[in-house]
């Protein structure tokens, strides 16, 4: 039974991280429906549900749910195909359907095979990446969108290439307001006494110093003051009619186009698997280690999706970059992310003049700050003391996130990951040692508790590099489980190589199921008629057969 939850009992500290992801939120909303080539209100849209709707339904306390980045290449081919917002936003309904249907199969269950350190590499590879994409932004430099994590830029260059390009467009007035943000921002993590004001986070005061300062210099006529195209921008409509006109239904008649149903079956799995992530990552984070059921986060998601769609909201995951904001804010429970969710619609409604005068310099240096909590050197550190089993997963994950994309980077780390349990798998099946005695070397091979098919290989190099006139000792009395396999790769080793080159073999601890035999000058013998049929089961009862040399 799930333990009731009361939304309002860390209202002070989930408040002050609502609003700080809000302001994170609001030029990502507006920068990834720019990029995804939708109406601008239709990432907010997608924020608000996400917020409100999935931040309430989510039993995650920590994750927050919004357009992702990674959707934009996906959303926008399919607006180019289609013709039609509206004949998209079935494809996002039915997206939504299919998510629900894959949480009430318990599909969410896939997330408890990622590793931890795939994990904790995508979450520093996404670390990276803000820092990288805020740069540019931090110095007044916004010819690329909020949201933006591609590492390979449409006019050729990359992300660490671009850096270079902003020392031609620096805007010192960008740079004036970034400085002071970050002084602002760490002030408030460092002294104690701005410490103790919790319920104002840092970021709202940078947000207001920096409209502040802006403001001081527009009206001096500073050569300092921000162009306009270096604030946030937010549509303003003038009046409730043009209001309603932004709510873009979904266009139902188009449920027999083939097309629609393949744009929702890949936005649904894009969007579940990143979810997922997500959800792992944020319950990574969380310091109080609670744990999310993802097969209600996937239920939550379609509901989001499907209520978005019907709005012409774009379609949502969990958001690694809202998540660690609202972690690094503060945020208690989910009450956070509706919270968030609500001030994204109030002040869409109420005040998008204001909003509009938000240099983007100071919400960058805010993520910047985000990015670096995720990609800090102690992690590092962390993953290299652990040994390259833990640290070359983590830091192939991270490379591959930062130049591919999200998913393709955590796949590789997967794949990475299982190649190395596969290897350590392979070292552990078995132990081999020398020692020596008068009458020649005796070799000793002790295996493992499970055997597998995995470490035929590398058994078979072992017994091929015993030399001629060896003795050998082939002991299994700690082994549970020997695959038919391997099985068939002694018995064959005892009666051939073995014979031909003069290589006495004893077998220690076999089971008598096993039926292998023993070599005539090694001691007892043990009869295999029923060897082939037996040797097919699992597990066996282990019964020690006691031989002598």
């Amino acid at each position: 039974m799930t333990k009731k939850i009361n939304l309002f009992a860390n209202l002070k500290s989930d408040f002050a991280s609502g609003l700080v992801v809000f302001l994170v939120a609001l030029p990502l909303c507006l920068g990834i429906a720019m990029a995804s080539g939708a109406p601008l209100f239709s990432g907010i849209i997608s924020g608000v549900i996400g917020g409100i709707v999935v931040g309430y339904l989510s039993q995650s306390h920590i994750s927050v749910s919004g357009p992702a980045a990674g959707l934009t290449a996906i959303i926008l081919t399919a607006i180019t195909d289609f013709g039609a917002f509206d004949v998209f936003l079935m494809s996002v309904f039915i997206a939504g359907l299919i998510q629900l249907a894959l949480g009430f199969l318990r599909a969410g269950s896939i997330s408890n095979y990622f590793p931890t350190n795939v994990i904790e590499g995508m979450l520093a590879g996404i670390g990276i990446i803000i820092i990288l994409k805020q740069l540019p932004h931090a110095f007044g430099y916004d010819t690329d969108f909020e949201g933006d994590q591609a590492f390979a830029q449409n006019d050729g260059s990359n992300s660490f290439s671009f850096l270079f390009d902003v020392l031609n467009h620096i805007q010192l007035g960008a740079v004036v307001i970034s400085l002071v943000s970050l002084v602002i921002l760490i002030s408030w993590d460092k002294v104690p006494f701005l410490k103790r004001l919790k319920l104002i986070p840092g970021a709202l005061v940078a947000v207001i110093a920096g409209i502040a300062l802006n403001e001081f210099f527009v009206s001096t006529g500073s050569s300092l003051a921000i162009a306009k195209e270096h604030l946030v921008s937010l549509p303003v409509p003038k009046s409730f009619d043009e209001f309603k006109s932004i709510l873009i239904t979904p266009n139902f008649a188009a449920v027999t186009n083939p097309q629609v149903w393949v744009v929702a079956i890949t936005i649904a799995i894009v969007a579940s698997i990143e979810t997922l992530l997500c959800i792992e990552a944020a319950d990574r984070m969380d310091v109080q280690k609670r744990y999310t059921n993802t097969n209600v986060e996937l239920r939550a998601q379609g509901i989001g999706n499907i209520v978005s769609s019907l709005l012409g909201g774009l379609p949502m995951t969990s958001v690694v970059v809202r998540s660690s904001a609202n972690n690094n804010a503060g945020a208690k429970s989910k009450m956070s992310a509706i919270i968030h969710g609500v001030l994204l619609l109030i002040s869409v409604l109420s005040i998008p003049m204001i909003l509009n005068k938000i240099p983007l310099a100071t919400l960058a240096t805010v993520l910047i700050l985000v990015g670096y909590k995720l990609a800090k050197p102690a992690t590092f550190i962390h993953f290299w003391e652990k040994g390259k089993y833990q640290f070359v997963p983590f830091i192939a994950t991270l490379v591959f996130v930062v130049a591919t994309d999200l998913l393709k980077g955590v796949a590789l780390g997967i794949i990475i990951s299982i190649i190395f349990v596969l290897r350590g798998n392979l070292k552990r099946a078995y132990s081999f040692k020398k020692e020596e005695y008068e009458d020649g070397d005796v070799i000793h091979i002790d295996l493992a508790q499970e055997v597998s098919f995995l470490n035929k290989a590398a058994i078979k190099l072992t017994l091929n590099e015993i030399p001629e006139n060896s003795k050998v000792i082939i002991n299994a009395h700690d082994t549970e489980y020997i695959a038919h396999d391997v099985l068939d790769l002694i018995r064959e080793f005892k009666e051939t190589r073995a014979v031909d080159q003069n290589i006495k073999v004893k077998l220690k601890g076999f089971k008598q199921a096993y039926q292998l035999e023993n070599s005539p000058d090694m001691g007892n013998h043990v009869s295999i008629e029923h060897y082939y049929d037996v040797a097919k089961r699992a597990l066996v009862k282990k019964e020690t057969v006691k031989e002598n040399i």
